[in-house]
Order: structure tokens, then C-alpha cells, then sequence
């Protein structure tokens, strides 16, 4: 190859994060003709992240004596003419080569021609004699190798799940061969097909009397009353909206009838709400079940009992005579009336239920005819088992008695999927891989797991999630409607996902289902080796992706693509060999256990050592936010004969998502770039443990500089302290004893320690010394002046929580939207949280002992350490009285009002404030309100917070004097706090006010 082995690439000297991290994090947001829309997989990388990414592995760096001249005159040529200054020296075509692989991240530029000329003739210099090829053996939803082929390259991509393959299958292989004309063919047979549905499914849909044509229905499940003297049946619904768009609001009203000698019964009325206020709650809600006749609560095992027995409840229950007597019911109908404005919403009638009837009696008529191999045309395979801890968390519907595929499912639902699947069959030509994707898409809208958006007035998907949890009311799509969920769209998206990628003008690829840890590729044969693997139980790719196996096989029936090809009794995707922890499997005999996971993904990296030519390159991408996943894939990464020579995090995640909200979920994955290490070496304990600091320091302050924050920056600083330990192939110590890369972070020799607890108390002390002052970093041995022990957890932690992309941290006890499967979950308790294994890794080696601010600062409980709000620390720094008092005013300040004034000539004034408040037959004065002389400068920060909320003007004057006298660390620490709460943050707020009071 024409760069010598010797020469860097840019990856490994310098790279855009701030400007990659910005595209990869909008790229989220970006849907029309995205390869996403293709086909759902889970936790995809951006496609941003990965072509820059990929440009700075393949490319060599400018300044690098061993740079080939000729790359560097190309270099010049081909981004003469494109934006920036392109400078005669080394170094200023370096940062124009940055500067352009910043730029073609933007997803609006991915296929313009200008870029992708430049990129594949950069690409192209740098690599003359050969090729490169990009090999990626957990390849999923296909990011890495399909900008691999948008740069010119080779690529080879494997993935152990058959639904991946058939994703990359289309991305790398169909489209590349048939280009514009597949999205053509494509719509065109989705027109045909969506005209047959119409045709043979008409009747089951039926249009009103006044020619209004459903789009959607929305039913909810139902379950019985079990109180004495009642019976009523409980419809199962999250909440009464039907539109919450401002100019249409609509929603259900329920109306309790009770005739005589029958059952009480809940009927309906839609009305237009003129406040929120007018519209009722829910009657479900983590698996209880309220009766509206009589108000009793149904437990979540009886709620199961009842939906078990009828295999989730999704379908309506007739009998002889055609009457609905139970099972799901019709809240409402959603319809579309040519030349009327928007979705109009009605009642369901008796043809309706009609209509529901007829699609079930035919269904058990085609469910008899079996498909080629003696496949059922209905799905019976078996849904995941879910329960237990991690990934079996994701999967609730056992529990509600839905075992197989086909009862996720209502009748009409099926019977428009089994349509569906057969005239995917007939079709002819070479598309029936993209066909096929329509299918899936279809089936992702048409479940009786998907919701009505209300303040959308659309249909959702199924996947809101990484799960398949249960929905109490739910959505049903019209298969040939325009509007979302029908045949029409999932057809669009597809064809606008094939259009886009084909502008590329992409060479063709490789895809094949295998084993990571298996030699597809002959040694030395791969230029770059870029890879995301899998996270332990983080995502249960291969029980989610049977949601959509078991409708492929049945569209096309008999590819060998579509089965698992080390289990031929195996109906659904392979599960033994999945890189994934699952203890609910097992393979010969041994649970899916971490270790299981563990080494299972070292030999996958011991394999791509060997696959790698001795100048190739390698990256990884890790999203971890526990040490223990760090340590064990890192560890596994070095014995398989890797040396991380770089480390990049890049933002990918949507700020403010779910999961970042008041925790340190990661914003951004590290990708470490690596060599396979040619030599031997034995490192010097001494020497190592000397460059680290250093290395580290120069990292953070770079990484700021790129707007990392938080816990993305401390895992980001794990790469650059690997690159000092990786070089050699074991680190020991003076007398011989080998540094290992994890170890106990409670022991105090080295060979016991481990590598990464060092790095952790380096970045602990860095971050102190930059919040709170140089003193702080040497706190533990004693320096003057130095905040306690509880100053310096809090501001490890809520620096820890600072977000890279965002205010990702919400206020405390705002819980979000409950999630539907989590019925058995105790309700999240108000505070920031923490991994216990984070706060413990940064805590103990600067002389915080954790268990002794236990109950006081912070609140351990299932591996996750909660700091307390200030709101809860009332009782603990002013006593009985005391908390009750401040409580007491806190009752009687107006509603809303955050700060309270301090100063007369305020526009507002403040509440009136007694000398004393009597509280339960006692009084306390503003003096029993002064902090103790034996508080920390944290409680008594707090106790003026508390009484800045409280209003109580003259405790708080007497406290911040005390202050003044006492000396600087209550306001430095103050101020500290403040620029590390989360922005619009209430204690932020209450901090800020209370230093406006202290006196210039």
C-alpha cells in the first residue's frame, strides 16, 4: 500500500468533534430518504459520525515525515475550490483536510457530487495500488459499510441476524447493482399491491354513510370489575384525548349507565374540551386498573389473569348472533372526508363491529392453507419470555398471555399481513429483498402495539423502544390509507430511502451472515476494521428482530438468508452464538452470562487482529457508562493484540432524550482507533503512571474546548490513557508484578489497583481542581483550605452530569411518560442519580468515603446512588421544628414562586415573614434557624437555600453575615454549584437568588 506502516493517519493525530458531533446529533432528526427509514434497527451509529470517521482512518496525516508526497500534491488539487483557505504548509493542508471531512458530514451534502469526488479522490490518492477494503463484523443496520462504499472503498459486512442481513443485503448490494430504477419498480409494485388490498379487503374497512373513509380505529383492551356488585367492564386506556392539536382538540367522555337489574356499563361521548382540565385521566396505569363504575382498583395480577386468558385481549369477543360481548373495544373511529378539513372522530357503530367479525371469520379460513415447507401463513413461533433482569426487562407480553407472534396481533391485522406477505410472493423481478422491507414496515404500523400521537393525529409504530412492551389502547391502521401506517407510505419510505442512496452513485458491497468471531476473510486482507459491537444487555437485537423474521420468511419464503444456519430446528434468529448477555439463555449448559458476553467479544477482536493487513488501521466504538464494560472489552481488545493509538468521542444522541434525563447516559460514543501492536514490550509501572496525568490534563481541557462535558468526558479520557498503557504488551511494576488494565479500586497497590482507577482519580482530581480550586486536587492528603468531603462528592457529581449536548439533566420528580411494560417498577424518586459503580470509581480514591454521607448527601439503592435534593435535607439540618417551620412557610408562599425578594424597593414584594411560626403547638425562631459551627459549608449552602425558598428573610440575613465572618468557601462553593446545576435547574435558581442577598 502506498502509506507506509510508520506514517499516522489523521485519526490517530487530530480530528472535527465539535462539528461532526453536531451533524451526527442532527442527523437524528433527519427522516425523509435516510437509510433508517429503510427498515427499523436498533441503536444505529449516524451516518455522519462514520464517514468522517472513516475519511480520518483512511487518510494519512499531512505533517507526518513519512507522508507520501504524491498524496500530499493530490491532496491540494482536489479540494482547490472548495470552501476555506487551502495554505501552502503541512500543517494547513492538514487542518483543510479536517476542515472538508467536517464539512461532508452534513448530511445535506452526502450526495453532492463535488464532496463525493473529492472524498473518493482523496480515498483514491491515498491508496493507489490497491482498493482498501473496510471489513465490519457487527455490521446491524449497515452504517460503517455503507459510507465505506460511499467513499470508494470495498467493503465487507457480517452480521449474525438474518433481518440485519437482509437490511445490508439491500443497502450494499441491491441498490449499488439497480440504482434509481429499484425505487421505481418498487413503487410501482407497492401500487399494485396497495390496489389489490383495497380490492380483497375492502369490505373489512368499510366507508360511511356520508363518504368518509377510516383511516384509523383506536380500541383499547378490557378487562372485568371484580368488586362485589359490580361486573362493569373496564376499558384500558391511558388517557381520554383523542386530539390534542390546538385548533381540533377532541376527547372521550365517559358516561356511567346503570340499569336496572343489569351491570353497570361505561358508554362514550366525544366533546370538545375548552380547557385541559375537562378531560378525564386514564383508567390503567402500571397494570391497576380503575373501575369507573364503581372506583375500585383491579390489582396487576388480575389485570394479567383476564388478558391471558383471551392471549392478550386485542381481539373483540362475539357470540353466535354477531354481538361484541367482550374483549377489545372500539373507543373511537378516525376518518377523512373528501374536501372537510382534517380528521374528523366518531363513535364506532354495529358495522364497524361488523366489519371486525368478517375479517376474523376469514382469517380462519386462509390460516388453513399452508405456505411452501408447511409454514403457517399467521406467525405461531413463540415471543420472547422477557422477565428477569436487563434485556428479558424489554418483553412483557407473556405476561399478558400473548405467547406467540401472531397473538401481538388482532385479527384484521393479520389478515392484512398474510395479504400483504402473499402478493409480495407473486410479484416478479429482482426487488423482492426491498418488497420485502415494505412488509416489515407495514407490520411495525399495524400491531395492537402501536399508539395514537394525539398531538400528531397520526399513527405510531410499534418500536417506540428497544421493547415490546404491553399497550392498553391502541392504534389500527387502514392498510391502503394515505395517511400514516398504509401500504402507500411504507412503500414511500422506502423508495425515498433507495432514491437518496442511489444518488451516491455506490460500488457494490459484500453482506453475509456470520459469526463475528469466525474467520470469514483470509488474513491480512483488510485495510480497515471498523466496528461497533454489541453492549451486554444494553439492546436484545435478535428477540426484537423475531418481531419482523417471522412476516419475512412468510413475504419470501425459501432465500437461505432467512433461517439460522447453526440450528436448522431453530424457527426464529439465531440466539446461542449472539454476542449479547442474556441469562435467560444458554449455550451447552452455561447461561449467557456477562463472562459469556465478555468472551465472546474478545475473540471477535482477536479475529479482526488477524484480519487486519500490517498497515491497516482499526476503530471501535464504545458507549458504555459503567467501568466495568470499559474494563472487560478493553481488556479483551489489548490480549487480542490491539494498541489504541487514538480517541474520539462524538456526540450521536438527541439531547434531552429519555434516557439522558437525570443520569449519565453517554451523549457521545468513543471511537478508539487502533493498530495491532507489532512488538512485545514490557512497560515501565513508574514511567506510565508519570505521563498520565499529563496526557490526561492536555486531553480535558482539549475536549472542552469541543464542548465534551461530563460523564462523555471522562470516558473520553480512557482512551488517551490507553494510549500510554496499550503500547506495550504488559505494564509492570519495579519488582516484576504486572499492572492489569481493571483491578479492586479499593486496594492500594498498584498490581492490585489496576490501570483504570488511576486514570479515574486523575481525571477526579483534575475536574475538582478546575471547579473548586487548585486545593481541592490534593484535598485528601490535607491541604489548607479545602472544602469537606460532602462539597467535593456533590461537585464530582454534578459535574459527572453536566451534558455534552444540552441540558440533558430534568428536574427533580419529573418522572416522564410511564412506560407501559414497566407495570412492576417502583416510581423513580426525585434527585440526580448516578451509576453506583461511577460515584464509588471517582469517590474513593479522593478521600470520599460514600456510606458516610449515605442518607445525608446521597441514597444508594440498586447500583444507582441518588444525591439528595435540597428539598429533602430540610429535617436533617434544622431539626423537627425546624423543617417543620420552613415547610410551613413553604405552604403559604404563592404557587410557582422559586425566589423569594430579599429588598424593600423589589417590585414584588416578599411574603410577610414572622419573628416566630408556631408549628404544631411549638414556636421557632429565626435563631434556631442559624447553622450549627459543626456543619459542613455544603449544609449550610443548603440550609440558605432552604430558607431563600421558604422566604424566611431574616434567618437568611443572619445566616450569610455568619458567612461573611466565617470566610470565602460558603460563596465560593455556592458559585461553584451554580454553574454546574443544570441550566433552569430549580435548584440553580434557588442558588442564584440566594447569592444576589449576600451582602458586596
Amino acid at each position: 500500500m502506498a502509506i507506509p506502516r510508520e506514517c499516522k493517519r489523521l485519526a490517530e493525530v487530530d480530528f472535527p468533534i465539535a462539528v461532526v458531533s453536531r451533524h451526527s446529533a442532527r442527523e437524528k432528526s433527519i427522516r425523509h430518504g435516510h437509510p433508517s427509514t429503510l427498515h427499523l434497527w436498533w441503536a444505529r451509529r449516524p451516518l455522519a459520525a462514520c464517514r468522517a470517521m472513516l475519511l480520518a482512518l483512511l487518510l494519512p496525516d499531512p505533517c507526518d515525515e513519512h507522508c507520501p508526497a504524491d498524496f500530499k500534491t493530490s491532496a491540494r488539487r482536489l479540494l482547490k475550490g472548495l470552501p476555506g483557505k487551502l495554505g501552502g504548509s503541512d500543517l494547513e493542508l492538514r487542518q483543510a483536510i479536517l476542515r472538508f471531512i467536517g464539512d461532508f458530514a452534513n448530511w445535506d451534502l452526502s450526495t453532492d457530487q463535488t464532496y463525493l469526488e473529492a472524498a473518493r479522490g482523496l480515498v483514491k490518492a491515498a491508496h493507489p495500488e490497491e482498493t482498501p477494503l473496510v471489513v465490519d463484523p457487527f455490521a446491524g443496520g449497515g452504517s460503517i459499510p455503507l459510507e465505506a462504499l460511499r467513499l470508494g472503498c470495498e467493503t465487507f459486512a457480517s452480521d449474525l441476524n438474518p433481518v440485519a442481513c437482509l437490511i445490508l443485503k439491500v443497502m450494499l448490494e441491491d441498490i449499488p447493482r439497480h440504482g434509481a430504477a429499484l425505487a421505481e419498480e418498487v413503487r410501482k409494485a407497492g401500487a399494485e399491491i396497495k390496489k389489490a388490498a383495497e380490492r380483497e379487503l375492502g369490505q373489512f374497512y368499510p366507508a360511511d354513510p356520508d363518504g368518509a373513509r377510516p383511516i384509523a380505529y383506536l380500541w383499547s383492551r378490557t378487562v372485568r370489575c371484580e368488586a362485589p356488585k359490580c361486573g362493569a367492564e373496564i376499558p384500558l386506556m391511558r388517557s381520554c384525548w383523542l386530539s390534542k392539536k390546538a385548533s381540533r382538540k377532541q376527547a372521550l367522555r365517559l358516561l356511567v349507565k346503570r340499569p336496572r337489574g343489569e351491570v353497570p356499563r361505561v358508554e362514550f361521548e366525544i366533546f370538545t374540551p375548552k380547557k385541559d382540565d375537562d378531560v378525564r385521566g386514564g383508567t390503567v396505569t402500571r397494570a391497576k386498573a380503575a373501575c369507573v363504575c364503581c372506583g375500585a382498583v383491579l390489582p396487576p395480577e388480575r389485570v394479567r389473569a383476564q388478558l391471558r386468558a383471551r392471549r392478550g385481549g386485542a381481539d373483540a369477543v362475539f357470540d353466535r348472533r354477531g354481538q361484541r360481548t367482550g374483549g377489545a373495544r372500539l373507543l373511537a373511529v378516525v376518518t377523512l372526508k373528501e374536501g372537510d378539513v382534517g380528521r374528523r372522530y366518531r363513535l364506532p357503530t354495529d358495522l364497524d363491529y361488523t366489519a371486525v367479525r368478517k375479517a376474523a371469520d376469514r382469517l380462519a379460513v386462509v390460516s388453513k392453507v399452508k405456505l411452501p415447507g408447511g409454514l403457517s401463513p399467521v406467525p405461531d413461533e413463540p415471543t420472547p419470555a422477557g422477565g428477569g433482569s436487563g434485556a428479558g426487562r424489554a418483553f412483557s407480553v407473556q405476561k399478558y398471555g400473548m405467547m406467540m407472534f401472531g397473538d401481538l396481533f388482532t385479527a384484521r391485522q393479520k389478515l392484512a399481513l398474510v395479504t400483504l406477505a402473499e402478493a409480495v410472493r407473486a410479484s416478479p423481478g429482482s426487488y423482492g429483498h426491498a418488497l420485502a422491507a415494505v412488509v416489515s414496515r407495514c407490520a411495525d404500523y399495524w400491531s395492537s402495539g402501536v399508539l395514537w400521537a394525539q398531538e400528531g393525529e397520526f399513527v405510531k409504530g410499534t418500536f417506540g423502544r428497544q421493547a415490546l412492551p404491553i399497550v392498553w389502547d391502541f392504534a389500527e391502521a387502514v392498510p391502503w390509507t394515505d395517511s400514516s401506517g398504509g401500504v402507500f407510505g411504507a412503500t414511500e419510505w422506502v423508495a425515498a430511502a433507495v432514491d437518496r442512496w442511489a444518488q451516491a452513485k455506490p460500488g457494490a458491497g459484500q453482506a453475509e451472515l456470520g459469526d463475528a468471531r469466525d474467520a470469514l476473510l483470509p488474513e491480512r486482507s483488510a485495510q480497515v476494521w471498523f466496528t461497533d459491537p454489541p453492549y451486554y444487555d444494553a439492546v436484545p437485537y435478535a428477540d426484537l428482530a423475531d418481531f419482523f423474521f417471522v412476516w419475512l420468511k412468510r413475504a419470501l419464503p425459501g432465500p437461505p438468508l432467512l433461517r439460522d444456519p447453526w440450528d436448522p430446528t431453530n424457527s426464529l434468529t439465531p440466539k446461542a452464538r449472539e454476542a449479547v448477555q442474556d441469562e435467560t439463555k444458554a449455550v451447552d449448559g452455561r447461561p449467557k452470562d456477562r463472562a459469556f458476553f465478555e468472551e465472546t467479544v474478545a475473540k471477535t477482536f482477536a479475529t479482526g487482529c488477524r484480519t487486519l493487513a500490517e498497515c491497516g488501521i482499526g476503530c471501535v466504538v464504545f458507549a458504555h457508562k459503567t467501568t466495568e464494560g470499559w474494563e472487560a472489552l478493553l481488556s479483551g481488545m489489548i490480549r487480542g493484540g490491539w494498541t489504541v493509538t487514538g480517541s474520539w468521542p462524538i456526540a450521536t444522541e438527541r439531547p434531552g432524550r429519555l434516557r439522558s434525563q437525570d443520569s449519565a447516559a453517554l451523549a457521545t460514543s468513543v471511537h478508539l482507533v487502533t493498530r495491532p501492536r507489532t512488538r512485545d514490550d514490557i512497560g515501565d509501572w513508574a514511567g506510565v503512571f508519570r505521563e498520565l496525568p499529563k496526557r490526561v490534563r492536555e486531553w480535558m481541557e482539549r475536549l472542552e474546548g469541543e464542548g465534551v462535558r461530563g460523564a462523555d468526558l471522562v470516558f473520553a479520557c480512557i482512551g488517551p490513557a490507553l494510549e500510554i498503557y496499550s503500547r506495550y504488551a504488559r505494564v509492570e511494576d519495579a519488582e516484576g508484578r504486572e499492572i492489569p488494565l481493571g483491578g479492586d479500586p479499593e486496594a492500594k497497590e498498584p498490581h492490585k489497583r489496576g490501570f483504570l482507577a488511576y486514570v479515574w482519580e486523575v481525571v477526579g482530581r483534575i475536574a475538582l481542581e478546575q471547579v473548586l480550586g487548585q486545593a481541592e486536587g490534593t484535598a485528601r492528603n490535607g491541604a489548607a483550605g479545602a472544602l469537606e468531603e460532602d462539597a467535593r462528592l456533590t461537585a464530582l457529581f454534578l459535574w459527572t452530569l453536566q451534558s455534552t449536548n444540552g441540558d440533558g439533566a430534568k428536574d427533580e420528580g419529573d418522572d416522564g411518560p410511564e412506560e407501559e411494560d414497566e407495570d412492576d417498577a417502583p416510581k423513580k424518586k426525585a434527585g440526580l442519580a448516578l451509576p453506583f459503580d461511577v460515584a464509588r470509581r471517582f469517590a474513593q480514591p479522593l478521600g470520599i468515603h460514600l456510606p458516610e454521607w449515605e442518607g445525608r448527601v446521597v441514597e444508594s439503592a440498586k447500583n444507582v446512588v441518588r444525591l439528595l435534593p435540597v428539598a429533602q435535607r430540610a429535617k436533617q439540618l434544622f431539626g423537627e421544628d425546624g423543617a417543620s417551620a420552613v415547610a410551613a412557610q413553604l405552604e403559604r408562599s404563592p404557587a410557582g414562586r422559586a425566589q423569594i425578594g430579599l429588598f424593600p424597593d423589589e417590585e414584588e414584594p416578599a411574603p410577610t415573614v414572622r419573628g416566630r411560626v408556631r408549628r404544631a403547638g411549638g414556636e421557632v425562631a429565626d435563631e434556631k434557624l442559624a447553622s450549627r459551627r459543626e456543619a459542613t459549608t455544603l449544609d449550610r449552602v443548603h440550609a440558605a437555600m432552604l430558607l431563600q425558598k421558604a422566604g424566611r428573610t431574616n434567618a437568611l440575613r443572619a445566616l450569610l453575615a455568619a458567612e461573611q465572618q466565617r470566610g470565602p468557601d460558603f460563596v465560593r462553593l455556592a458559585n461553584a454549584l451554580s454553574a454546574l446545576y443544570p441550566k433552569d435547574f430549580e435548584e440553580k435558581r434557588l442558588l442564584d437568588a440566594m447569592l444576589l442577598a449576600v451582602p458586596r
